[in-house]
């Protein structure tokens, strides 16, 4: 079980249940966010885990979305200084597949990419 998160959090926000959210993902949430500006830590607030398909057209996202395997999230974030903490931490615990957005760090561990990347959004 998550120490920070619900489950619920990473649910497909269209209504249509899906989450396939990968548990080891999830963990490493935990401890990025922990981690992040201790004490007690930075909170990681999820703009869009899981996604359908249909979700994921409507988001605007790609047809191999990391979103769509569980192995996504898009954290939000509006301070520099936040960023580079959820960033460096993210790095720091494992994660390498960073995008960077004006409201939001997307953060996955989908291992049917390539590792060691950042974009912009």
């Amino acid at each position: 079980m998550p120490k920070y998160f619900k489950l619920s959090e990473f649910t497909c926000k269209c209504g249509c249940g899906l989450n396939n959210i990968d548990p080891i993902f999830v963990q490493t949430l935990d401890v990025i966010r922990e981690h992040a500006g201790k004490p007690p830590g930075i909170p990681l607030i999820i703009n869009s885990g899981c996604r359908c398909a249909a979700r994921n057209k409507q988001e605007g996202g790609s047809d191999t979305s990391s979103h769509l395997t569980g192995h996504a999230v898009d954290i939000r974030c509006f301070s520099t200084a936040t960023r580079f903490k959820i960033v460096a931490s993210a790095l720091l615990h494992g994660l390498n597949r960073i995008g960077i957005g004006k409201t939001f760090i997307h953060l996955d561990n989908d291992p049917a990419k390539p590792p060691n990347v950042f974009w912009l959004y």
